[in-house]
């Protein structure tokens, strides 16, 4: 590592909690904090979802969240993905819930299972198996006995599961909280006092477990005693626990929010993340979870919604493919080390809060050896300058600077030390141009699905049946098929406009006339129904009206979710223009058929004999199968699968689904802002980018699931697509970026309460190349003066030092890292009395 100036580096305690993977603790809590051994902890949590990712990647991200400076890793259970038939378990892969527990463990973290055993998460069906459904008298989420019963059944197999691997921290494990329920306090309004004898019902059998850790209900206002009620949402600095001998702890702090088909991309910028954080722990919080700290990928048909698309990256500090997002993680990982510098004065006493002015506020935390302040400036437009301890201090709008001596601001959250990373895709194209007889993907074979009824279990029912019901979830798709007779003097012939009109609860469908698609509709997130009125074109005689009616995960959340349909219910008629003559289809005798052929015959796996490669490969043309073959992208780099040119369907890489693909749904034209203000409060809506563009193009193939040659994808293609036309990426750093001003606070690794008497720091900017084997290989962008834009955008200011190229070029070519001290003693100072910056942009190879 290079300097250009002389700097104090300071050992900091590591901020690992766990010295062994084997260790006991008595965990319990107070007003203030959770107690582990007696000691009050200050703790930063984060989410990560096992079944997002695969257990090769498990490893590597539970160490970059250690690395951010993450005590706990918290995680639901997900009872559909463990128990898809009653009775039948799978904790095999991605399912294996001990596995995942045992390698946090084996990084020195604390694990905060949350058994729920309802979820939410985005996931299908809230996680609830579609079995449940189906039980004689059930109801979900109430104070009903076959439900309760079936909720007790999977909570206990959970907590016997971890009991028998010695995974809870009283038998010493690294599993300090559970959780039962899920948010049930933002529904439970409609579910009356049966929904309050569930809450008492819930808490007493979790605890009834007997796990010899505290148990936590999210968002549940009327949590009883001793069950810990805890915060979700993007702030929860104004929380209050129910009962004063409970900690204010924060289970969900979301990072950004969830992706839908059809929708622009959310992100949510770090100052308002390390805002809210720094807000939390000012007003006396002791635990905050992020949601997501890793969001990863909803593989194959997990998503819920409906419409959640595959990707589930969430904007969080390590993003959907493993690598992390900076400035994200590493501007929360200096937050961290400051409140684990002040975690002693933090979780020593209640802390005092006083008015600097208007929306300006100071706590102080103060024992007889440590004082810790934060200083905020709540207010959204104006920086402000304030007086404390008889000292100035400037704060910016929307920011919390921390002072962890009451003097010295270490960490001002609007001030972003951490370097940036622009990340981007390499693409690699299925065909090779220079040898196409050889190349990657230029041999393709397909099936063609049939259209309407195929199989032999297709059975007929009079009227329209709702599709969940009818299908249990096993496929997307269902059959609605009829023949109807058309004579030659009805109104539908003779040249006459006729129009099919469908009403469906959603998601999407299909219509086929005499074998041909005559048109498609589809819903949206917030609106799943489906209105489709289309001229069709009949014959006299026989006429075959096959609808394919499709979901796109099960509806989530909500009061009675559960009770949400889905499919055509109707009514389904035809419309003539000639005197305006409709015919009732709703009531007729439909054919039915769960599922599609290719599925019966496992053509995901591509093992069949019948795929076809003799003749004309076709193109744009609806229910189609295809297969290829192709070898690995070179190098370790995450790999995705652009599906550019596809319309509709699902993808499987050597027999694993890696989720459904919808390029052809674009985000709406309005609504994004690619550089969104961080001041004022954050709602999903403020923060958008990518209007105009499909919601998602690209599909995360994990690297464990490839073999170096000889891999297999196959897609099944709903509505028409052009598969030469898809090609695999790898996921690549293209540059390093850093704007520093001199107003930063030095590096929060430079300050040391131990440091009495030391000359005045200053601010310095860093860069890391990502890659252990990677070296700064040229300065794209070097200006210190007045520089304005963003990352890969910089452009010089009014002033700017003819040195700044030189002297970056000079400390930086050649190395890993780099670190260049923001002052007019490096640079000089080409424009005096004026705050000046250092702007960066840097290439690694």
């Amino acid at each position: 590592m290079r300097t250009t100036e002389l700097v104090i580096v300071v050992v900091v305690l590591a901020v690992g909690v766990l010295a062994s993977t084997s260790f006991s603790a008595n965990v319990t809590y107070d007003h203030r904090a959770l107690l582990i051994d007696g000691k009050r902890r200050v703790l930063v949590s984060g989410s990560i979802h096992y079944p997002r990712s695969t257990p090769e990647m498990w490893p590597d991200l539970i160490q970059k969240s250690k690395d951010g400076g993450l005590d706990v890793i918290e995680t639901y259970v997900f009872w559909n993905f463990h128990e898809p038939s009653r009775g039948q378990y799978d904790f095999e892969g991605r399912k294996d819930l001990v596995r995942f527990v045992k390698a946090v463990a084996e990084a020195g973290l604390y694990v905060h299972l949350r058994i729920g055993p309802y979820v939410c998460a985005e996931w299908n069906y809230g996680g609830f198996p579609l079995w449940l459904h189906f039980i004689p008298g059930i109801q979900f989420r109430t104070d009903n006995e076959p439900f309760k019963a079936e909720m007790k059944r999977f909570t206990a197999k959970i907590v016997d599961m971890m009991k028998q691997e010695k995974l809870y921290a009283s038998q010493g494990g690294p599993i300090i909280l559970s959780q039962i329920e899920n948010e049930y306090g933002n529904v439970a309004g409609p579910y009356g006092s049966p929904g309050k004898s569930y809450v008492k019902w819930s808490a007493g059998m979790a605890l009834s477990l007997d796990t010899g850790v505290p148990w936590v209900m999210c968002q549940q206002g009327d949590a009883p005693d001793p069950i810990i009620n805890t915060c979700n949402g993007f702030y929860c600095d104004q929380f209050t626990p129910n009962s004063n001998n409970k900690p204010k702890m924060w289970t969900e702090n979301w990072t950004g929010w969830f992706l839908s088909f059809g929708g622009s991309l959310p992100y949510r910028p770090p100052e308002d993340v390390a805002f809210a954080v720094a807000r939390f722990y000012q007003r006396g919080g002791t635990f905050q979870n992020y949601y997501m700290y890793h969001g990863g990928t909803n593989f194959g048909r997990t998503t819920g919604g409906p419409f959640i698309a595959t990707s589930y990256d969430y904007d969080a500090p390590i993003d959907e493919y493993g690598l992390i997002r900076q400035p994200k993680w590493g501007h929360l990982k200096d937050l961290h080390k400051v409140i684990k510098q002040a975690e002693e004065a933090l979780g020593a006493t209640d802390p005092t809060i006083t008015s600097l002015g208007s929306n300006l506020e100071a706590a102080v935390y103060k024992t007889e050896t440590r004082c810790v302040a934060f200083l905020a400036n709540v207010g959204t437009k104006s920086d402000a300058t304030v007086t404390f301890n008889g000292n100035s201090y400037n704060l910016p709008a929307w920011s919390v600077s921390i002072l962890p001596d009451c003097k010295n601001v270490v960490y001002n959250t609007a001030k972003i030390n951490s370097a940036a990373m622009i990340p981007s895709f390499v693409r690699q194209s299925l065909i090779d141009d220079v040898d196409a007889s050889k190349s990657l993907g230029s041999v393709w074979s397909w099936i063609n699905e049939p259209v309407g009824i195929s199989k032999d279990n297709a059975f007929t029912k009079p009227g329209l049946l709702e599709q969940i019901n009818t299908t249990a979830d096993k496929s997307d798709y269902l059959w609605y098929s009829l023949s109807i007779d058309v004579k030659g003097d009805e109104p539908f012939l003779d040249g006459s406009q006729t129009d099919l009109h469908v009403e469906s609860l959603g998601h999407g469908l299909h219509a086929f006339i005499n074998g041909k698609l005559a048109g498609s509709g589809k819903g949206r997130n917030g609106n799943s129904k489906v209105s489709l009125e289309i001229p069709v074109t009949l014959v006299s005689g026989k006429n075959t009206i096959d609808l394919l009616s499709l979901t796109v995960g099960l509806q989530n959340y909500g009061s009675f979710f559960d009770k949400v349909g889905a499919g055509i219910t109707g009514p389904v008629k035809l419309k003539s223009a000639k005197g305006g003559a409709t015919l009732d289809l709703s009531s007729q005798r439909w054919t039915y058929q769960i599922g599609l052929k290719g599925e019966e015959l496992d053509l995901p796996i591509g093992d069949s004999s019948q795929w076809n490669s003799q003749s004309t490969l076709p193109k744009n043309k609806p229910l189609t199968w295809y297969k290829t073959s192709f070898d690995a992208p070179g190098g370790s780099s995450p790999v995705a699968l652009d599906l550019t040119g596809m319309g509709k369907g699902e993808a499987w890489v050597n027999g694993q689904s890696i989720g459904r693909y919808w390029p052809t749904y674009i985000a709406p034209n309005s609504g994004c802002n690619d550089n969104c203000n961080y001041r004022g409060a954050f709602d999903a809506d403020k923060c958008h980018k990518n209007c105009g563009k499909p919601s998602q193009e690209l599909y995360h193939v994990p690297r464990s699931w490839l073999r170096p040659s000889g891999n297999t994808l196959v897609l099944f293609e709903e509505i028409g697509g052009d598969p030469m036309q898809l090609s695999f990426a790898t996921r690549e750093i293209e540059s390093l970026c850093s704007h520093i001003s001199e107003s930063h606070p030095p590096p929060v690794d430079m300050w040391s309460s131990e440091s009495k008497s030391r000359r005045q720091l200053t601010p310095v900017l860093s860069l890391e190349c990502p890659s252990p084997n990677q070296v700064i290989s040229s300065i794209k962008f070097a200006s210190f003066g007045t520089p304005h834009g963003s990352c890969g955008s910089f452009n010089h200011g009014k002033c700017s030092s003819a040195r700044a190229l030189s002297v970056v070029q000079k400390t930086c070519i050649g190395s890993k890292s780099c670190n260049i001290g923001v002052s007019i003693n490096t640079f000089g100072d080409p424009c005096k009395g004026v705050t000046k910056s250092l702007a960066v942009e840097a290439s690694c190879t």
